[in-house]
């Protein structure tokens, strides 16, 4: 069993432009803020859980995992989180999911970790058969450094970074709702209906 190599990281960092500048992850679906659905999945997944959160973090504590901040200054997007999670994470992977994702699959973590080891990959990212879903993704801890060199050097586009590494996609093309999230207001009752079927 591999969860015992992996810590999930729940991006929540972000500035939420698009949504009023809400902390999407505390908005409500379903009678649940979106991020506790997406805890419920992927807790069975992985062996720790991290919030990445650079606002309400005494909020998010309250749901039970670790908060962890930023350790890069000015929203610097997720491949920030991804580098603090790394930091902190003490397995050899990290599995990064957006907060308001709170369709995950519950074979996702799995999926990206065979696809990762049958072809000896570093990164593996999720594909829902139109384009990459760059921030589903298992990284190899050992990264850490070349992320942070990225940063430092003004790096912030995700799929730049991954290409610097051994990547490989796995195919969700035959689930590709999963990955329907909540950008703005008016993506609330279609992701709402999907968690309903």
């Amino acid at each position: 069993m591999h969860k015992d190599k992996v810590t999930g990281v729940i991006l929540a960092g972000g500035k939420a432009t698009r949504m009023g500048g809400l902390d999407k992850g505390l908005v409500q679906i379903n009678g649940y803020p979106m991020i506790v659905l997406v805890m419920n999945a992927l807790q069975p997944q992985v062996s720790k859980i991290f919030v990445n959160a650079n606002r309400n973090k005494k909020t998010y504590g309250k749901f039970g995992h670790q908060v962890i901040a930023d350790d890069l200054d000015g929203f610097q997007g997720p491949l920030a989180g991804m580098a603090t999670a790394m930091k902190h994470a003490s397995t050899e992977f990290v599995f990064t999911c957006p907060c308001d994702g709170p369709m995950l699959p519950g074979n996702i973590v799995e999926r990206l970790y065979s696809e990762l080891s049958r072809q000896h990959a570093e990164i593996c990212v999720a594909h829902d058969g139109d384009r990459m879903q760059s921030v589903y993704a298992l990284i190899n801890c050992r990264l850490q450094e070349s992320l942070r060199t990225y940063l430092a050097d003004g790096g912030r586009k995700i799929e730049n970074w991954y290409e610097k590494h051994a990547l490989v996609q796995a195919d969700f093309s035959k689930t590709k709702n999963c990955f329907l999230n909540v950008n703005r207001q008016s993506d609330l009752a279609e992701v709402s209906a999907h968690l309903k079927i």
